[in-house]
């Protein structure tokens, strides 16, 4: 019997979520006893897994489709359609990984609006179910937004899953859950530190000091960076932690640690009613849409992940582009 490990003691606390579409990170961590939850992804994950070597037979069925629909890839339609079929083959690939949900994400050229942000989530459930994923196993992540919670609310009404993402914010998470979503994801660290790791910046104590901490004991799915963070989460128990390949080889490779260290800790945070009483979908999300506006750092922090998926989108339409536009 192997000795436990940092991962093994997290996964009977709480559920653990693999934030990577690699086949060779869901195996090493997995086995027929135990699986991960959900796997999620976003652009740069997409983007990142797409230009791999490995994954040259993904852009082989890629090319087949672009040459049996006829799509133009230099039309931003086409693009996009290449694109979802990418992030969907590559989901694919972890899924018998999981007993959750595969999760992808709307465009975030679309996080401002909210027809275009429904149209692409039915898309990307056509697309999994289309490929053999039926979509009470398909969930889409999309921006928390006052469009896009907007959005969110109406997919509800047809069965499709969604995850409130790029979520900084009480008001967000309560919008999220008033507009059915299924899950409420808020960012542990601000999405730049995961581009940029000389903003993190380490706590002596992370769970009465870290800034966010509040935020999700008011809310109680995360991302996460260095370990440590990772225990400081599990102590406030989350529903799930969402995990990188690299986190979950080093959790995996760190021994067990005390059980103390894993005691649950409430900081006697909680929304106030105010909040909580507050209809943030009425007038088109206006509420959620004058929330963020009053709160300049989860403004700020939504503005900036979806500028940076964003980027990444367009480094994975560049990519598709050069290799197959004639």
């Amino acid at each position: 019997m192997s000795n436990p490990t940092l991962l093994s003691q997290i996964r009977t606390l709480v559920s653990v979520d693999i934030d990577s579409m690699s086949t060779a990170v869901a195996t090493r961590h997995t086995d027929s006893s135990t699986l991960f939850c959900d796997m999620t992804s976003n652009q740069a994950i997409v983007h990142n897994e797409a230009v791999l070597p490995e994954n040259a037979h993904v852009l082989k069925d890629i090319s087949e489709y672009i040459n049996s629909t006829g799509i133009d890839i230099k039309e931003e339609s086409g693009v996009l359609k290449a694109i979802d079929l990418v992030a969907v083959l590559l989901a694919k690939q972890v899924y018998p990984y999981l007993t959750g949900y595969v999760l992808v994400q709307t465009s975030p050229s679309f996080a401002f609006d909210t027809e275009k942000t429904i149209a692409h989530a039915k898309n990307l459930v056509s697309t999994f179910e289309a490929n053999g994923i039926p979509r009470n196993r398909v969930c889409i992540k999309i921006p928390t937004s006052a469009e896009s919670i907007v959005a969110c609310q109406y997919l509800a009404k047809l069965g499709i899953n969604t995850l409130a993402t790029c979520l900084f914010s009480v008001p967000q998470a309560v919008a999220a859950s008033q507009a059915g979503c299924l899950y409420v994801a808020p960012y542990f660290n601000e999405l730049r530190m995961h581009f940029e790791p000389g903003l993190w910046k380490e706590y002596q104590d992370t769970v009465k000091e870290h800034p966010v901490v509040p935020v999700i004991q008011a809310i109680v799915s995360i991302s996460l960076i260095p370990y440590h963070t990772v225990i400081a989460l599990v102590r406030l128990r989350p529903d799930h932690l969402t995990l990188s390949g690299a986190v979950l080889d080093k959790l995996s490779s760190t021994p067990a640690v005390s059980e103390e260290m894993f005691s649950e800790v409430n900081i006697g945070v909680t929304a106030s009613r105010e909040v909580l009483e507050i209809n943030y979908l009425v007038n088109g999300a206006e509420p959620l849409k004058k929330a963020l506006e009053l709160d300049a750092e989860a403004n700020r922090k939504l503005q900036d992940a979806v500028k940076i998926f964003g980027e990444m989108e367009d480094k994975t339409k560049e990519f598709l582009r050069a290799r197959f536009a004639s």
